[in-house]
């Protein structure tokens, strides 16, 4: 054989295998949308590395993210945290440039495994300014209504694909049994069947489930739908005292019965994933839990989605926090967590759980599965086929048939508690031609008070903090234009009785909170409210209306006040509860919670022994429309 041929079949065999490697690169089976789900799930993980498979199971905070990042590290998730924006009251298409901006780093690693971005939109998109803010899940209970849920899912579904999200850490479906407990307003109802009920929010966020789908396994249908999230897992609203991120002590018995009945209904409906609880269970960290995370969730129930962990929810499996770091990536990882919420320290997770797996602590088995789980759900939401959001969906934001929509929850989830000292006179529905009314109350104009904790900010803010419609302005618009509507926040007993008003409507609450900020030991409506109804509702004839995140002691006032309307915390849309009011719509809410006497017959729920209310569960007095000229 001479040189020249022996050179050229060289040159053949070179060029022979450039085509295979091309070839390779141009198909890669993950990457055909016509494989089956686990083909393309077994192709990508059978590629990828450890640092990628740790890489993915790593959800950073935003204001740690940029595409640098994204691509060094390999980074599977990005959040924001309660009122973690790219700038104050940024528009939709600034989200949208962000999200795109950190997926782009993503795409451009060695598989391009998109990342997903989560946010907490858990009342409507409720970190961003202008977006329709349904009211709080303690309002939605009232209403008992599935199918009011599943259409306020497919509205928030669009709200936060405006902003370019494809995931929300929704619906809390906590049982909350102490009204304590400062995430209450988060809970539908004390008693789980209400609970279970509107999980049909989940299939409003997702869409349906095909009729022949697998128990278990997640689903997301398209482009105008989110990813949603069954938090918290599990016992979060049975704590001792309703203290946050407490200890629920119970019986395997009552835990069941309980606080798991409505993840049943969550996982039938495909929801992707789960995120655990901070509280234990009879002094077991839910964060460290294996039993029930890996053993219950996964392993009885079925789950296929991936189990996601709370802010910081690792840090906090020691006391102190952060005290044994190893122990703390150990326990959450064995435990089964998937996907580790990280807002700080992210470098260190990661080092430390490669070293893990590296050293045999942590075996390779246990990140297969929570990379595989990962990659399920994106695949599942067409993530890989649709990595990049569009500005087609803005228009959805805070658009009018949301608003409407959100009226209309406000409308259902009101409850009338009194109406006229005495049984035949009632004072509600109020009338609209009235020569001079008074609305007073810290509530009244107040639409971050309106709107309550979760909203813009993690914590929330009182004041004028977004686009809505105050009780206030809603009562204007109600009355008859000849009606003259004095505003006063707190006035004296004189200025009430010298100025010959009809009526007075007075609007107190609690200011905004959220977590453990809102733990309260003596429930009581904060001053100047109960100075203001004193001195309104003694002298002329008041409907007090109460916008808070629970029930409050109410008990002193009540002799005094002609007609009592709990509103919890209705969102942007206060002109639903003028539409009560003034008799457009009749009141027809029922209370999911019990509305207790003092705060010393708590926890008190229906079907206690103890039971023995101002306002038991169930109760609420019922108008019907009247219509004035």
């Amino acid at each position: 054989m001479g040189k020249l041929e022996i050179a050229m079949r060289g040159v053949g065999l070179v060029l022979l295998c450039f085509w295979v490697a091309v070839s390779e690169a141009e198909y890669m089976k993950y990457k055909d949308p016509k494989q089956p789900l686990n083909t393309r799930i077994k192709d990508l993980m059978g590629r990828m590395t450890l640092e990628e498979k740790v890489g993915q199971m790593t959800q950073i905070e935003r204001t740690l993210s940029s595409r640098d990042v994204m691509k060094k590290y390999f980074i599977g998730s990005v959040l924001s945290g309660g009122g973690s924006v790219p700038a104050p009251k940024a528009s939709a298409e600034t989200w949208v440039n962000m999200v795109n901006d950190f997926q782009k780093g993503s795409l451009s690693t060695r598989l391009g495994i998109p990342m997903i971005y989560g946010i907490d939109a858990i009342h409507g998109n409720n970190n961003v300014y202008n977006a329709t803010i349904f009211p709080h899940n303690v309002g939605l209970g009232v209403t008992r209504d599935p199918d009011l849920l599943k259409r306020i899912g497919v509205a928030t579904a669009l709200e936060v694909r405006a902003t370019g999200i494809p995931y929300t850490f929704a619906p809390c479906i906590a049982v909350c049994r102490d009204p304590r407990w400062g995430r209450c307003y988060e809970s539908y109802s004390e008693d789980h069947k209400i609970v279970q009920a509107l999980t049909e929010i989940i299939p409003g966020l997702q869409g349906d489930m095909p009729a022949n789908s697998r128990k278990g396994v997640p689903f997301v249908g398209g482009k105008t739908k989110v990813a949603a999230c069954a938090k918290h897992f599990v016992g979060d609203g049975g704590t001792v005292n309703g203290i946050d991120e407490d200890n629920t002590v119970i019986d395997y018995k009552k835990l069941m019965s309980i606080h798991m009945p409505a993840y049943f209904n969550s996982i039938s409906k495909g929801v992707t994933t789960v995120m655990v609880s901070y509280s234990s269970v009879n002094g077991k960290k839910m964060h460290a839990n294996r039993d029930l995370v890996t053993g219950f969730l996964k392993g009885k129930l079925k789950f296929r989605g991936f189990v996601i962990s709370d802010w910081q929810g690792i840090d906090k499996i020691t006391t102190p926090p952060h005290s044994n770091y190893s122990y703390s990536v150990q326990a959450g990882i064995e435990a089964g967590i998937d996907m580790i919420m990280l807002p700080e320290n992210f470098t260190e997770f990661i080092d430390d759980l490669i070293f893990q797996v590296k050293n045999n602590i942590i075996p390779m088995s246990r990140i297969d599965d929570a990379v595989k789980r990962i990659l399920r759900v994106k695949f599942v939401m067409g993530l890989f086929e649709n990595p990049l959001a569009d500005l087609s969906f803005v228009k959805h934001l805070g658009s009018p048939e949301h608003r409407e929509l959100a009226r209309e929850a406000v409308r259902k989830s009101l409850v009338l508690l009194k109406n006229g000292k005495i049984a035949n006179k009632p004072l509600v529905p109020l009338p609209k031609k009235a020569g001079k009314i008074l609305v007073a109350g810290s509530n009244a104009h107040n639409m971050g008070n309106q709107c309550g904790g979760w909203t813009i900010e993690w914590q929330g803010r009182s004041g004028d903090i977004t686009v809505g419609t105050t009780i206030l302005t809603a009562i204007k618009n109600a009355v008859d234009p000849s009606t003259q509507v004095v505003f006063n926040e707190n006035p004296d007993a004189n200025f009430v009785k010298s100025n010959k008003f009809s009526y007075a409507i007075v609007v107190v609450g609690e200011p905004p909170y959220s977590e453990i900020n809102g733990d309260s030991t003596n429930l009581t409506i904060p001053e100047p409210g109960p100075t203001t109804i004193t001195n309104v509702c003694g002298a002329i004839k008041c409907v007090v209306v109460i916008v808070s995140g629970r029930p409050l002691v109410v008990e002193p006032y009540v002799s005094k006040i002609d007609a009592l309307v709990a509103a919890w915390l209705p969102g942007t849309e206060g002109q639903g509860v003028a539409d009560l009011l003034f008799g457009d719509y009749g009141f027809t809410g029922k209370l999911a919670r019990t509305w207790f006497k003092s705060v010393d017959q708590l926890p008190m729920n229906v079907g206690d022994a103890h039971y023995d209310p101002l306002f038991p569960f169930g109760f609420g007095l019922t108008t019907k429309p009247v219509k004035q000229n």
